[in-house]
């Protein structure tokens, strides 16, 4: 069935709905790596209330996915089953400041503004957020994390709304924090979070950002179409080390190709395909395995149908 198809069935039952819905929408403008197949639909809800709405409407056997601002995203080339939800910044683009400390933050805002909004705000411990490039609804779900700061650091509660459109807060402790991972039921859709940092200096504030952005700008390839970290680092090694050590910086399948300056970024050459992409990945891991007996973790999430081979 097409997302054309689809959209008509289910035109009835979704007739409150005031977000945009787009059939066979292409993924592929949506993605930092510029790939990617179609979603059968794609839907942009104009607010807390309509993500509800529209769930709760959305029959029961209908796949949902929500995705962010796809830096760390790779859709295969089939695409995607279903529906894909992306935020909006108009609905979920806020930040408001709440105390002295603390921020509330919409899921759509880039992480990036978030740094920037704390530092006007004289909050520290969010620089670590200037050069994360993702939104903040990614770092919620992933304990997004660099220069020694993770997600779990600043968050105190998450909003989201699940599969039937329930909604719910969740506490630090009910999203299950570890390494590049959260415990929290996958079939929540995180709508905003409330953060808490330290009263500081800007001065303080805006050396540690200008030291992030530095470092990012001379060591990752910002300038390329990539998804950001490839792999997870292994429990006391680098990834990029294990890459480095298997001969694979500059290695290439078709127009994908691991980073000569930073060998754990994968980057679109050219007219790279989704999958080369995966097809580069996943011989890194089994280059890297052979060499050194570690297996990589995928960092970079993968979603969709496969496409032909």
């Amino acid at each position: 069935m097409s997302g054309v198809e689809l959209l008509k069935k289910l035109e009835s039952d979704l007739s409150d709905v005031r977000g945009r819905l787009l059939p066979d929408e292409p993924m592929s403008k949506y993605t930092w790596f510029q790939v990617g197949g179609p979603a059968d639909i794609l839907f942009q809800p104009a607010d807390e209330e309509d993500l509800a709405l529209f769930l709760n409407r959305l029959p029961a056997e209908v796949p949902v996915m929500v995705v962010g601002v796809g830096s760390n995203l790779l859709v295969r080339d089939g695409g995607i089953e279903g529906v894909v939800v992306r935020l909006s910044a108009k609905g979920f683009g806020q930040v408001e400041q709440l105390s002295d400390s603390k921020l509330l933050c919409g899921a759509a805002v880039p992480d990036k503004r978030l740094a920037a909004k704390a530092y006007d705000a004289g909050i520290g411990g969010f620089a670590f957020y200037h050069g994360i490039p993702g939104g903040i609804g990614g770092a919620l779900r992933m304990n997004a994390g660099a220069n020694g700061t993770e997600t779990t650091n600043r968050v105190v509660e998450v909003h989201a709304v699940d599969r039937n459109g329930e909604k719910h807060v969740l506490s630090h402790a009910d999203m299950g924090y570890t390494y590049r991972h959260s415990a929290a039921s996958s079939d929540l859709i995180f709508t905003c979070a409330v953060f808490e940092g330290e009263v500081q200096d800007q001065a303080d504030i805006r050396a540690a950002m200008d030291e992030v952005q530095h470092h990012r700008e001379t060591v990752q390839p910002v300038k390329e179409k990539t998804g950001g970290s490839t792999f997870k680092n292994p429990e006391g090694h680098s990834a990029w080390k294990l890459v480095d050590a298997a001969g694979l910086r500059g290695f290439k399948v078709g127009d994908a190709q691991m980073s000569e300056m930073h060998c754990n970024f994968m980057i679109n050459t050219g007219a790279a395909t989704a999958n080369d992409l995966e097809q580069l990945g996943e011989t890194v891991r089994e280059k890297v395995l052979e060499n050194s007996a570690i297996q990589l973790e995928w960092e970079i999430k993968r979603i969709g149908r496969f496409g032909s081979p």
